[in-house]
């Protein structure tokens, strides 16, 4: 048994922990879980804990549908929620098959496959992500006549507006105070620019800690909504005429203790490691794009502007572009990074990220080299402008996401087989199911016209 194995058990049994829930991830990013009680963990620990996998997103088919969580010590925390009394705690799984190895179609497993592709490079991957998400008066949309009505806000406010005594400041408080409990570090947290849309920034970590975090993180946000009787939503865009919920994450590689993107007096000291590593975000970016934003709803917060990124390019202080390289800190090696702009707040953290590192990873080992910086503003340019410049778009729809995903042997290596048909597959019937329905924009516009 190792020593965080044991830490664990001692924990347990000093904090009185009632039952320890099992958590981890189906193919789409829905968080799951089962509980134990702590006759259970060492068990747990030692053989796992078998379910159907086939009964989970993705993760088997029915004749082989026998799985094994095993839980991760190293993520053990309690559940601040819960209370002190009969404490709860939680730990995130591993997926393995009957035979002990770590399943193919689990995300987490993915996310960590890609991460010992970078290590034996001698890279770690790190990322620092800024989470935006809307709280609304209700969770219940239905108007009273059987159709569906409009999200309320729970304030009108603005980007960084101070309210004061706003259902969002105490709910800011409220949500980091309970981050922190659990160990998450925060960095920042302000209102964003949508009426009663939020922003917190979780502090720099490795990639795989971070994908756990963020689902901690909304897992969070919803408990707090719910204890003030709010209702919180991750979804790529909720409302039409508001900005959609961004995912904007910096990343950036290191070598030990060197940050691989530093290089002094280089153009924004960004070293030719970095400048490769953008080459190959901006060559792959459309391949992935239908996993980063991969519902029909995320392509209305791409392309109906409010800063979210619609076009292949990359820039300096650019809110334009999908690729940002923020300003350097004096002195500071360790904050040369870049910023991906183009996922949003329900994206599969694991398999997003396993994506943009094995895309940068790939400028790399290619030696891509990066396009001119885009300088204007790109939303700005008329179709000629950004062919010339060699710009191009990003999907548009979820379907011509999946079709050119599909083509990608990048995105099918990095997710492997199982996790890329899959992923197809739903979303395609996931296309379906939406281009069958009649809007109420349809029905306003046609109706009476025909």
């Amino acid at each position: 048994m190792s020593k965080q194995e044991e830490f664990v058990l001692r924990t347990v049994e000093d904090r009185e922990v009632r039952f320890i829930r099992l958590w981890f991830t189906d193919v789409l990013g829905g968080l799951k879980s089962v509980a134990i009680v702590p006759a259970e963990l060492e068990g747990a620990f030692s053989e796992g804990i078998g379910f159907d996998g086939s009964a989970v997103e993705g993760l088997s088919r029915v004749y082989e549908a026998d799985m094994v969580l095993k839980p991760d010590p190293s993520t053990f925390s309690l559940l601040p929620w819960r209370g002190e009394t009969e404490p709860t705690g939680r730990m995130f799984c591993d997926i393995h098959v009957p035979g002990g190895e770590p399943a193919k179609a689990d995300p987490r497993n993915v996310l960590k496959r890609t991460l010992e592709a970078a290590a034996k490079k001698g890279f770690t991957f790190y990322v620092h992500p800024e989470i935006e998400f809307y709280l609304f008066r209700s969770g219940d949309l239905d108007s009273g006549n059987g159709s569906l009505g409009a999200p309320v806000p729970v304030d009108t406010a603005g980007y960084f507006d101070h309210v004061n005594g706003g259902t969002a400041n105490d709910f800011r408080r409220s949500a980091v105070t309970m981050l922190e409990a659990m160990g998450l570090s925060v960095e920042f947290s302000h209102h964003e620019a949508g009426p009663g849309q939020n922003e917190i920034d979780l502090r720099y970590a490795d990639a795989l800690t971070m994908a756990d975090n963020i689902m901690t993180f909304r897992s969070v946000i919803k408990e707090v909504a719910i204890a003030q009787g709010v209702y919180a939503s991750f979804m790529p865009k909720p409302m039409p005429d508001h900005p959609g919920n961004g995912m904007h994450t910096h990343v950036s590689l290191f070598e030990g203790e060197n940050n691989a993107f530093f290089e002094p007096g280089a153009t924004y000291q960004l070293s030719k490691t970095g400048r490769q590593f953008i080459a190959g975000l901006l060559h792959h970016a459309a391949e992935i794009t239908a996993v980063t934003n991969q519902y029909v709803n995320s392509y209305k917060r791409l392309w109906t502007g409010h800063e979210a990124p619609s076009y292949i390019c990359w820039g300096h202080r650019n809110r334009s572009a999908l690729v940002r390289v923020p300003q350097y800190n004096s002195g500071k090696s360790s904050s040369a990074r870049v910023e991906y702009r183009g996922l949003d707040s329900s994206a599969n953290p694991y398999l997003s990220y396993a994506l943009m590192l094995a895309a940068g990873l790939k400028g790399i080992e290619e030696d891509y080299e990066l396009p001119e910086e885009a300088e204007d503003n790109v939303w700005l340019l008329s179709d000629t402008e950004r062919r010339a410049m060699g710009i191009r778009a990003l999907p548009a729809s979820l379907a011509e996401a999946l079709e050119i995903m599909e083509g990608s042997d990048l995105v099918a290596e990095t997710l492997g087989e199982e996790v890329f048909d899959f992923f197809l597959r739903n979303k395609r019937q996931e296309w379906t199911e939406y281009r069958a329905q009649v809007t109420p924009y349809e029905l306003s516009k046609h109706f009476s016209a025909m």
